[in-house]
């Protein structure tokens, strides 16, 4: 990049853009695109915005211009239902969600390639559930230009794809209240409408949902036929981790292997998950009525994605694994379970 000061800028090829911020009207965004051609009404508008100088672009054998560097790295930099800008804007290129699912980063390359200092490139957390269209990283290089051999060290660690998406697999589930107050009448089933909003905000189908007595037969069969007839079960009501707890008790005669008895996280510390062969078995407790949001909340995105959770992640999971209880309720924009992240 070569310096011109305005005078003589009449006629010059601009080899960057020029950034405009103007507070009162809220706007920050491009007045002058790479590429622009200087006339002399732009000097006006140039000398606002505070240059004094402008740079043009002249080739300069092993520099690599802020565009070209974001065009050269975004395809290497995105995984799976990942898209990106196909044009950098202001030398920056963003990155979005093909699907709905979970977002992953391999944070640690990610920090390596941040600690080389001339690229940027910040990403939402690691196991965030996203949406379609959702913005989830964003790159440039800080620097105008930068080296050829600085490309080269950041494709280095960019041998494999940094960001994707796991999309939601799990379409179907069944929802079992235990209880032989609710199987009764005595206490109103609650859980199964405040489950299958969840669900279904995730976009999975309840296809069986009952209610059952404190009957260790009948929960264990109802287990069976839930493992036929859906992806997932979510349980209810019993399902503390006492060892003579009538529905755990009946969750292991059927089959159900818990990864982990609990978890660390508040509310939702009695939450256990566990499978049943291939499908996944959660034992839901009581804060998941009381609470917008609990362990099953943060836990949920990612077994929908078929991953499977392991004991160390649930362990790291109490580091932020306390809610604020906010009067107002913006998971998973907050800070509440990205311990494990």
């Amino acid at each position: 990049m070569n310096s011109v000061s305005l005078e003589n800028a009449v006629g010059q090829v601009l080899g960057y853009d020029i950034t405009e911020v103007n507070r009162k009207q809220h706007y920050k965004g491009v007045a002058f695109k790479r590429g622009h051609v200087v006339q002399d009404e732009d000097l006006d508008v140039l000398r606002r915005l505070g240059k004094n100088y402008i740079y043009v672009w002249e080739d300069m054998g092993n520099d690599v211009h802020e565009d070209a560097a974001a065009r050269l790295l975004a395809p290497q930099i995105a995984g799976a239902n990942i898209r990106y800008d196909e044009q950098p804007h202001e030398g920056k290129v963003s990155f979005y969600a093909e699907s709905r699912g979970v977002f992953k980063v391999d944070h640690e390359r990610l920090a390596r390639i941040n600690g080389l200092v001339v690229p940027s490139l910040p990403t939402i957390h690691n196991n965030f559930p996203v949406g379609k269209g959702k913005q989830v990283a964003a790159f440039r290089i800080i620097p105008l230009t930068c080296s050829r051999s600085m490309i080269n060290r950041i494709e280095d660690l960019l041998r494999e794809p940094l960001i994707s998406v796991q999309p939601y697999r799990i379409k179907t589930a069944s929802i079992l209240v235990t209880g032989s107050e609710v199987y009764t009448g005595r206490i109103v089933d609650d859980f199964t409408p405040v489950l299958t909003k969840k669900l279904k905000n995730l976009g999975v189908e309840v296809t069986y949902a009952t209610i059952l007595p404190d009957v260790k037969e009948q929960i264990s069969a109802s287990i069976r036929a839930a493992a036929e007839d859906s992806e997932m079960i979510l349980m209810t009501g019993g399902t503390s981790v006492d060892p003579d707890d009538v529905t755990v008790c009946a969750m292991k005669e059927a089959g159900v292997v818990f990864h982990e008895k609990g978890n660390p996280i508040q509310p939702g510390n009695n939450l256990t998950i566990g499978r049943a062969g291939n499908v996944p078995v959660c034992a839901v407790p009581a804060a998941a009525l009381f609470f917008e949001k609990t362990a099953l909340d943060i836990f949920l995105p990612r077994i929908l994605t078929g991953e499977n959770i392991s004991r160390e992640e649930i362990s790291k999971s109490g580091h932020g694994g306390l809610c604020h209880f906010c009067p107002e309720c913006r998971y998973p924009i907050c800070p509440f379970g990205w311990g494990a992240a």
